[in-house]
């Protein structure tokens, strides 16, 4: 069952001798439960391709399908609470709230829902990903990969339809970086989660189930299941 799909995915930005088109025609799908990655050089369009598949930005063009809704018919408003709802981010710059704590940080999203927190599945992220003894810290007082462990336990705690990730590992030395897309695989498996997570790095897509190139706004190879 294909948990995202985008169908005639385009976006451009200007006009005239302005104009520069970030995606063209992009489709692909993307089946409950697994893990892919999407590789490109910097100004090939994944990031613009993440965007549009997460409803952070409006395509020209195309659509983006997520659990066979169609986001884009949403108005703005409903748009936010669907995605808030149904899903996760991982950025490159971990986003957390500084003045909140590990365990705030992780269960803010649904309490901004106005959602129950589901302490059972919560506490379980958290002792997957290694975060029990961090709970009661600020963000300033985590590493680079403690932080970007807590944005992955954010990310999971409200059971999106998706995970969607920026350059998770971008901030971070190679190391940190081989453990955190350890920990992300694992938790995606344990919890039956689905990521697509985008990167430059092709040591760190060779960790994903499955690899989409895009190239000049292009996707080149990957794009339907069993290419």
């Amino acid at each position: 069952m294909y948990v995202l799909k985008t169908e005639a995915l385009t976006k451009v930005y200007g006009k005239g001798q302005n104009k520069v088109t970030a995606l063209e025609n992009a489709e692909l799908s993307i089946e409950e439960g697994s893990f892919a990655a999407i590789i490109g050089t910097s100004g090939s369009g994944k990031s613009t391709l993440l965007h549009m598949m997460g409803g952070l930005d409006r395509p020209t063009s195309g659509k983006v399908y997520v659990e066979n809704k169609d986001i884009f018919s949403l108005k703005d408003e409903e748009l936010t609470i669907f995605r808030r709802r149904k899903i996760g981010f991982v950025f490159q710059s971990f986003n957390l709230v500084p003045t909140l704590n590990v365990y705030e940080n992780i269960v803010f999203p649904i309490q901004l829902d106005g959602s129950d927190v589901d302490d059972k599945f919560v506490s379980e992220v958290i002792s997957t990903l290694g975060l029990e003894n961090m709970k009661n810290r600020l963000p300033n007082q985590l590493s680079g990969g403690q932080q970007q462990r807590v944005a992955i336990a954010r990310a999971l705690a409200s059971k999106p339809a998706i995970v969607l990730a920026d350059e998770p590992t971008g901030n971070l030395d190679s190391k940190t970086s081989q453990d955190v897309l350890g920990l992300l695989k694992v938790t995606g498996q344990k919890f039956s989660q689905t990521i697509v997570m985008i990167t430059h790095n092709e040591a760190i897509a060779q960790m994903a189930d499955r690899i989409i190139r895009i190239e000049d706004g292009h996707i080149v190879k990957g794009g339907a299941e069993n290419e």
